[in-house]
């Protein structure tokens, strides 16, 4: 519906992007603005569904194309996720519960129908352990200043997701290093003060979506040039 007057939206009013454009960034019924940020997001989305098939790690036999069905589902949900952040600094547990069932049921269909043993069972609890373990301490210590209770969850889920001790360090790595990139800036410039508060969601999931599609080259990298191996 439109979020000013309430009128139900019909089918030719939800067509990702065109819509918008069609109707001059305007709701069809009372004239007034619709935001940018619903075809911005639509468009972005795309281009997430675009990327990960150009770079999808796992081929397109029967295995990639379950993990591949998984993640664009996935995606969805991290859309939302980093909008609810970036708007309200709010991670709803109503997405992030759903995407970590989600996340078990991929767990469970890859160890039993395609691996046929719980190696993959263990490669996420490693994941869970680390994604979760770490931002709990976190909280724990600082009692919630530091990070809040959605991180803990989402760190947990995303753990999940990337699965295995490696991934999950690198996850965190690359989150605290795109999250230092984006804040020194703005420290810099005195757009955000020291005691000011910034959604780490956002750089989590984007660090997630990085080591999910090329975590496996950038560990391959790394070990070559620092481990000779």
């Amino acid at each position: 519906m439109c979020p000013h007057c309430k009128h139900s939206l019909s089918a030719k009013d939800l067509i990702p992007v065109l819509s918008w454009l069609s109707l001059g960034g305007k709701c069809r019924y009372c004239r007034k603005p619709i935001s940018w940020q619903y075809p911005l997001v639509e468009l972005l989305t795309a281009g997430l569904f675009l990327l990960s098939y150009v770079y999808w790690p796992y081929g397109f036999y029967a295995q990639g194309v379950t993990l591949f069905v998984f993640w664009l589902v996935f995606l969805v949900g991290f859309i939302a996720l980093i909008v609810y952040d970036i708007r309200w600094f709010l991670l709803p547990n109503r997405i992030i519960y759903p995407l970590m069932w989600l996340a078990l049921i991929q767990v469970i269909v890859l160890s039993i129908i395609f691996h046929g043993h719980l190696e993959s069972l263990t490669t996420a609890a490693w994941g869970i352990v680390i994604g979760g373990g770490l931002f709990y301490a976190l909280f724990q210590i600082s009692k919630g200043k530091w990070i809040g209770g959605g991180d803990v969850k989402l760190g947990a889920l995303l753990g999940l997701i990337v699965g295995g001790p490696g991934m999950s360090l690198l996850l965190l790595f690359t989150a605290s290093l795109l999250g230092t990139v984006v804040a020194l800036p703005l420290l810099a410039t005195g757009r955000v003060k020291r005691d000011s508060h910034l959604p780490f969601g956002p750089f989590l999931i984007v660090a997630a979506i990085i080591v999910y599609l090329f975590g496996t080259s950038i560990l391959n990298w790394y070990r070559r040039q620092f481990l000779f191996y």
